[in-house]
C-alpha cells in the first residue's frame, strides 16, 4: 500500500511540475494572439479576442524588417556548429572511454574548467580578434565560436555514453580489420546513437539561445534569432502581443527538435546515468 501511494504521489508531483513549467509557455502563446491593448492589462484578459496581428508585424507585413534572415542565421550556426562539435567530441569521447588515454579523468576536468570561466570575460579579447581578422558579422565566426562553447560539454556527455559500448564489439570489427574512422562511423556511432542525440540536442539549444557573443560580433548580415528579437524593445516601449509572437515563433525550432528526439533524449540521459 505504501508502495502504491508513493508512487501516485511521484506521479502527482511530476505532473505538477510539468504543468507549473509548461503555464509560462502557454501564457505567452495565448498572450501571442491577443491585441496590444489587451495584451497589456492587468489583471490578463484571458477572454479576450483573439488576433494575428502580432504575428503579421513579426513577419514584416507591418512594414517592419523581416524576420527571415535571423532565422536562417541562427539555423546555420546552430547546425553547422553541432555537427562540428560532434565530428569532434566523438573521437575524443572514444580516446577517454574506450581507449582511455593516461590521467583520462584531469582531462575530462580540464575540459569542463573551460566553461567555468563568465562568457563576459573572454567578450572583450575574442571581439579584437574578430576585428583585427575582419570577421566581425560573419555567421562562421559565431560556428567556431558555438563550436569551441559547446565542445567540452559534448565530450563530457560523451564519453560516458560511450563508456557503455561493449569493448567486444570493437575489438571484433579491429579483428575484422575495421580501421579506426570505420569502428567510429560503423559500431560505435550506431550504439552510442541515443547519447549522441541527446548531446546533439543540447548543443543545437545552447547554440540557438546564445545571446551575449552574437549581440556584440554581429550586426546586419549575420544577425541571430534572439538578436532580432531584442530590437523588439524600443524606447517607445514593449509591444507584449508582439514580442510573445515573435518568442513564440523562434522557440518552435527548439521544442520542435526536443520533440522529434525526445525518446533518444531520455534513452541518452539514461545511458550516461546508468554505469
Amino acid at each position: 500500500m505504501n508502495a502504491v501511494l508513493r508512487r501516485h504521489g511521484l506521479g502527482l508531483v511530476a505532473w505538477l511540475a510539468g504543468i507549473v513549467f509548461f503555464l509560462p509557455i502557454a501564457w505567452m502563446a495565448l498572450t501571442s494572439f491577443h491585441s496590444e491593448a489587451d495584451a497589456a492589462t492587468n489583471p490578463p484578459a484571458f477572454a479576450a479576442s483573439l488576433t494575428l496581428d502580432g504575428y503579421r508585424e513579426f513577419f514584416g507585413s507591418g512594414g517592419g524588417p523581416s524576420p527571415w534572415p535571423a532565422l536562417v542565421n541562427s539555423t546555420v550556426a546552430s547546425v553547422a556548429s553541432t555537427l562540428c562539435v560532434l565530428l569532434l567530441a566523438l573521437p575524443a569521447a572514444y580516446a577517454l572511454s574506450v581507449r582511455p588515454v593516461k590521467k583520462w579523468t584531469d582531462v575530462l576536468f580540464f575540459f569542463l574548467s573551460t566553461k567555468m570561466l563568465p562568457a563576459v570575460a573572454g567578450l572583450l579579447p575574442v571581439y579584437l580578434f574578430a576585428k583585427d581578422a575582419g570577421m566581425l558579422d560573419n555567421i562562421w565566426l559565431l560556428v567556431v565560436l558555438y563550436t569551441s562553447m559547446n565542445l567540452p560539454i559534448a565530450v563530457w556527455m560523451m564519453q560516458s555514453f560511450l563508456a557503455e559500448v561493449p569493448v567486444a564489439v570493437i575489438e571484433a570489427a579491429r579483428v575484422d580489420g575495421a580501421r579506426l574512422p570505420t569502428i567510429l562511423a560503423r559500431v560505435v556511432a550506431p550504439i552510442a546513437l541515443p547519447g549522441i542525440a541527446a548531446t546533439a540536442l543540447i548543443c543545437f539549444i545552447f547554440s540557438w539561445n546564445e545571446l551575449l557573443f552574437a549581440r556584440v560580433l554581429t550586426g546586419v548580415v549575420a544577425e541571430t534569432a534572439p538578436v532580432f528579437l531584442t530590437g523588439f524593445i524600443t524606447s517607445q516601449g514593449l509591444f507584449l502581443a508582439k514580442v510573445c509572437a515573435a518568442s513564440l515563433v523562434i522557440s518552435l525550432p527548439v521544442l520542435a527538435a526536443g520533440f522529434a528526439a525526445q525518446d533518444k533524449l531520455v534513452q541518452g540521459l539514461s545511458l550516461g546515468a546508468v554505469k
